[in-house]
């Protein structure tokens, strides 16, 4: 298992959700809800900019497929911000699975006794726990990284 900070993102339509592991890669925990930006990158921006200061050593972007595992219009997205995010970034950021993830965060709020407009908030924060809780499980496990890097201009 590699040490290092990492983070989990959970890209919706309205909201970001960002998750971070310890150094040692044991445990996700919620960081912050980010606003989409409607236009410009001040979504981008402050991703960066929690990434840095946490020290990151990759961030990892859930890559919402179906159920079948074809793309949808919120794989395009993800796919689309997750792209820009490498971009701006200068560690690596990686796609993985991340199906039924949010259904995992509702239940997890829900047995922990969150009603569902209580939920709306940090929804987005628990589904990010979820995504990058199982890619550092997944690494444990076969010992080696998950998902697929996204590739960047700089070549990182």
């Amino acid at each position: 298992m590699r040490p290092g900070t990492r983070l989990g993102i959970d890209v919706g339509r309205a909201r970001i959700g960002v998750a971070r592991c310890d150094p040692h890669a044991v445990l996700a925990t919620p960081v912050e809800t980010v606003q989409r930006a409607a236009d410009g990158d001040a979504d981008i921006r402050r991703i960066v900019e929690i990434a840095t200061e946490l020290e990151a050593i990759e961030l990892v972007v859930g890559n919402p497929l179906s159920l079948s595992g074809s793309s949808t219009a919120s794989t395009l997205d993800a796919v689309g911000f997750a792209e820009r995010l490498a971009e701006a970034i200068r560690v690596p950021v990686r796609l993985v699975d991340e199906r039924l993830s949010t259904v995992t965060a509702q239940q997890a709020l829900r047995a922990a006794g969150r009603k569902a407009k209580a939920q709306r908030p940090v929804v987005d924060q628990a589904a990010a726990v979820v995504i990058l809780q199982h890619a550092i499980d997944a690494e444990r496990a076969a010992g080696a990284p998950p998902g697929v890097v996204v590739p960047s201009n700089e070549g990182s």
